[in-house]
């Protein structure tokens, strides 16, 4: 096994241990909703605090269900990872087709400067 598919292999099992190991040892368990948001503990955190609180504005769009915007919020993620992947794909393309350029370059004058040197001087020279 080479090294890259090694550190892949614990890379892979890492994830797997990070995604289970919440479940395994029921973390949440003691809330309604065990595994909510960033921003519905920031509203009842807020809420404790100040039980008077008016948020500043609303959203333009309430989904009509958890499961719609849970949807919402990974195709939104995918379109960011989508474009992440884009991007450093074309950068490597560009950066290994410059790359094959200079290689070509650097045979082709090698060839050249040898064919010069190995011509016969003309009449004129």
């Amino acid at each position: 096994m080479s090294r890259d598919a090694k550190i892949n292999s614990l890379l892979l099992l890492l994830v797997a241990v990070l995604a289970v190991v919440p479940l395994v040892l029921g973390l949440g368990d003691h809330k309604e909703e065990p595994f909510a948001g960033a921003d519905a503990e920031a509203e009842t955190a807020i809420t404790e605090i100040d039980p008077d609180y008016e948020p500043w504005f609303s959203p333009l769009y309430e989904p009509p269900s958890g499961e719609i915007e849970s949807a919402l919020f990974a195709l939104q993620a995918a379109i960011g990872a989508g474009v992440l992947a884009y991007y450093f794909g074309l950068r490597r393309g560009r950066r290994q087709g410059a790359e094959r350029t200079r290689a070509e370059q650097e045979r082709g004058a090698g060839t050249e400067a040898d064919v010069d040197e190995a011509a016969p001087a003309g009449p004129g020279t």
